[in-house]
């Protein structure tokens, strides 16, 4: 019976391109290596090398197993690694809600660290609205939730800021609106609202329907969508708003009130029914430097 060591060792011998270069990475004799390739020849009843001028030549038979011995050895890493885990506590599965519009590049950074310094956790990373994700967290189908704050005390799970985010009331270019100089209330109400709704029918508290007349989207990047065609004014975030504005499919307004945007609080909810592991702490420290480096 062949051993996970003998595959190993075939493995780095195809990968160094000779016996002595694979005994050197393997800090062993290269007789060691040389018979231990032998043994598993012998296990398996194949030749998996040529050896004419003590050159090791792949066998047509060495170059199918080849792909299937790193198989078992990568499998052989995870299981190792999945025992591991479960020694110190790290967790096997994260689920992160996140508010569609946080995000942003700065955030799947945060992630892309995680996915390498946890390889073994799954994560599973959903978007949704701020009301849905607050929901998710609290009905226990979600671990963390990175939403924007209204500033509302919550019982039933934990809660920390992270920062702020800049919204934008944004407009077409040909809109009748972006002819003002300066916009008003009663500007604002005349004219269409593209107003951000959660599929539970939740206004967000500080872009709640003004207007007389609306339409409804669920994400902001259809706001923004709908906003570019001319269909009515919306508040965006700038990181969404300044783009499509450098590219003149949109413009910002001029609100009276509001000349430099909308600043609102983003935070970040952690369900309490939920063991706090390395995985978990670890993302929220890393949540909290990505923030604070941004202000």
């Amino acid at each position: 019976m062949y051993s996970f060591e003998q595959l190993r060792i075939f493995v780095t011998v195809c990968e160094c391109g000779s016996f002595s270069a694979a005994a050197r990475k393997l800090k062993r004799a290269q007789s060691g290596v040389s018979q231990s390739v032998a043994n598993l020849e012998l296990a398996i009843n194949q030749d998996l090398f040529t050896r004419d001028k003590n050159i090791p030549r792949l066998t047509a038979n060495g170059h199918a197993l080849l792909p299937i011995a790193k198989s078992i050895l990568n499998q052989q890493q995870y299981f190792d690694q999945k025992v591991e885990s479960l020694d110190k506590s790290i967790e096997n599965e994260l689920v992160i809600a996140i508010d569609e519009c946080l995000v942003t590049d700065s955030l799947l950074d945060v992630l892309s660290r995680m996915a390498e310094q946890f390889p073994i956790t799954h994560f599973d990373v959903m978007t949704a609205s701020t009301f849905d994700v607050e929901e998710l967290v609290r009905s226990n189908k979600a671990h963390v939730g990175i939403i924007f704050a209204d500033g509302e005390l919550r019982e039933d799970m934990d809660f920390f800021t992270l920062g702020q985010t800049r919204f934008l009331n944004v407009i077409s270019p040909e809109h009748p609106l972006a002819q003002l100089k300066e916009v008003r209330d009663s500007d604002l109400k005349t004219h269409r609202q593209i107003v951000h709704r959660s599929a539970t029918h939740k206004e967000l508290w500080f872009s709640y329907g003004i207007s007389s007349k609306f339409w409804y989207a669920n994400s902001h990047q259809m706001l923004a969508k709908l906003a570019c065609r001319g269909i009515g004014w919306a508040l965006i975030p700038d990181e969404m708003a300044l783009p499509l504005i450098a590219q003149g499919q949109l413009m910002q307004l001029p609100v009276a009130h509001e000349k430099d945007g909308w600043l609102t609080i983003t935070g970040c909810l952690v369900s309490r029914s939920h063991a706090h592991g390395p995985v978990l702490e670890s993302l929220l420290g890393a949540l909290q430097n990505d923030f604070a480096g941004r202000l």
